[in-house]
């Protein structure tokens, strides 16, 4: 049952993180497309990503990811309120949330899925912190996961370079000690949503006469470069300033920045608007391509797990994509 405490403050306390075994490079790619490594890491900073077998599940991975969480935080499944799933590659249409939550025997949890593209993390970050903070609930899986080398055009080179598979996750938790979630803003723009999609492309049947259905399937991603880039660099940069000042802060006092690994182009333009030192990015896109709703949660991860990320450090942190979409939030790791 809910409790009744209010004032709750928001901590973060595990993480983790999966991606699938393969792992195709940029080389490999050459051999399928017309493109080069050359190509590909001059324009985007990738060199490898890790795609999907038909033995590897979203869900799977998500589980994993969360499972990890879990064990850093020290809590157990059976303690978890809610499950967030940030995802846009769903192998259920109706949702993943539920399938992850009978995996970890989250028993108690109320699980759901939450689309917002590349943004899916961080707006479920935020809309986990509503719960948190009202009190209702007190522990809060936000799970970031994405396969979208599924709804990949391979004989595009212009998108198909760009994408990875995987799952990241952190363990949120209600706190009556402060609140470490300092600021956020999200934002939609849905008048460029032509930019980059993944469109249902429809099919007409006529049922009866007169009685004419729309059946199909889903076309492959879309995504207009030039435009993308272009809204990054400049929705971005003025997202994270915003909250640097909400949480009455300057951008000396951010320790590292964690932007959604879509494009080492855009991480450094951003870096370079807000004057934070190229030795504050986490960066791991070369690893795993743009995975996504996984990206900023695996990035998280990798960071906290090799000691670069310390308690009490504060991370300015960004998502932003398809719909168009984006937001930024400023928080500090650890109880």
């Amino acid at each position: 049952m809910p409790s009744n405490h209010t004032s709750m403050g928001v901590t973060f306390i595990g993480c983790g993180a999966a991606v699938p075994e393969t792992i195709v490079s940029n080389d490999d790619l050459a051999e399928v497309v017309d493109t080069s490594d050359e190509w590909i890491s001059s324009r985007t900073g990738i060199r490898q990503r890790h795609l999907c077998h038909d033995r590897e599940s979203l869900a799977g991975l998500a589980t994993q990811a969360a499972q990890q969480a879990l064990a850093m935080a020290g809590v157990a499944a059976v303690d978890v309120d809610l499950i967030v799933l940030a995802t846009s590659s769903a192998e259920d249409l109706f949702g993943s949330a539920c399938q992850i939550q009978a995996r970890l025997g989250a028993t108690k949890a109320v699980a759901f899925d939450l689309t917002a593209a590349c943004s899916g993390f961080l707006f479920g970050v935020v809309t986990a912190a509503q719960f948190l903070r009202s009190g209702v609930y007190r522990n809060v899986l936000v799970i970031g996961a994405d396969l979208l080398s599924r709804w990949v055009d391979w004989s595009d080179r212009n998108t198909c370079v760009l994408f990875g598979d995987g799952a990241g996750a952190v363990l949120m938790q209600g706190s009556g000690d402060g609140d470490r979630l300092l600021g956020f803003e999200i934002k939609s723009d849905g008048t460029q949503n032509a930019c980059l999609n993944l469109a249902f492309k429809p099919e007409l049947r006529e049922l009866l006469p007169g009685a004419i259905l729309t059946q199909g399937k889903y076309h492959y991603i879309t995504m207009n470069g030039k435009e993308v880039y272009r809204f990054a660099i400049n929705r971005v940069p003025d997202a994270i300033d915003k909250v640097i000042h909400q949480a009455q802060l300057t951008s000396t006092d951010i320790d590292w920045l964690i932007l959604h690994q879509a494009n080492q182009r855009i991480m450094d333009a951003v870096a370079e608007r807000l004057h934070i030192s190229a030795k504050k990015v986490i960066s791991n896109v070369a690893k795993y391509g743009n995975t996504s709703a996984a990206s900023i949660p695996i990035a998280l991860n990798e960071a906290v797990r090799s000691g670069k990320i310390k308690p009490g450090d504060t991370i300015a942190t960004s998502g932003f994509g398809a719909g168009l979409s984006w937001g930024a939030a400023i928080l500090k790791w650890g109880k």
